[in-house]
């Protein structure tokens, strides 16, 4: 693991930092698979970028309708989310441009060299899940009292909804965000759960 990334770095200062690095075997079975569902259910067959949600993504949109945050992830997939949070930066409308060319070269080399079990593991641990809360062992503590390899269905749905905005989207108190998006990462949960690929990587 990364001894700190310039995200967490950068939330030293007003939200502290809680963080507590554990092992695959340390994670929960239900946080996995509900990373996957609601973030990247093409995670285990793609090469690191998701081309039919990029492709989609580019598509203009239809004015006059709803916009729906998608379960199973926009265009940027699990490989691209950690190659971003453990090399690279967050936010910056203007930065983000600047940041997609080495996030391509770290996206691909993770892929390569680290593979998928390691990258969902890497992800999970470094991801901000609320104000100065990084990683699955640290949320789970806080929200729940109890270790990330402890965590229910819910529990870990209700985690993993604060995505991709934890700052805004509270576990507790839960915002209406998370509490209208948890239920439906626990039916796409048991969707996806029988997928064979799923299934091999997390068990």
């Amino acid at each position: 693991m990364p001894p700190i990334t310039i995200t967490q770095i950068s939330n030293t200062i007003g939200y502290g930092l809680k963080r507590d690095y554990v092992a695959w075997d340390e994670i929960a079975y239900n946080a996995k698979l509900a990373a996957i569902a609601s973030e990247d259910q093409s995670y285990p067959d793609h090469s690191g970028f998701d081309w039919d949600a990029i492709e989609k993504s580019l598509k203009p949109k239809k004015k006059n309708k709803k916009s729906k945050i998608p379960l199973g992830g926009g265009a940027s997939t699990i490989t691209q989310q950690t190659a971003k949070n453990v090399f690279l930066w967050q936010g910056g409308y203007i930065t983000k441009y600047i940041r997609k060319v080495p996030e391509l070269y770290f996206t691909v080399m993770i892929e390569l060299i680290w593979g998928k079990k390691r990258i969902l593991e890497v992800y999970l641990n470094t991801i901000e899940m609320g104000p100065g809360i990084f990683g699955i062992e640290a949320a789970a503590q806080n929200y729940f009292h109890k270790s990330a390899k402890k965590l229910s269905r819910a529990e870990a749905a209700m985690i993993i909804a604060c995505l991709p905005n934890p700052k805004k989207f509270s576990v507790k108190p839960m915002s209406r965000r998370v509490s209208w998006r948890y239920p439906q990462i626990v039916h796409q949960m048991r969707n996806i759960e029988d997928d064979e690929d799923i299934a091999a990587l997390i068990r």
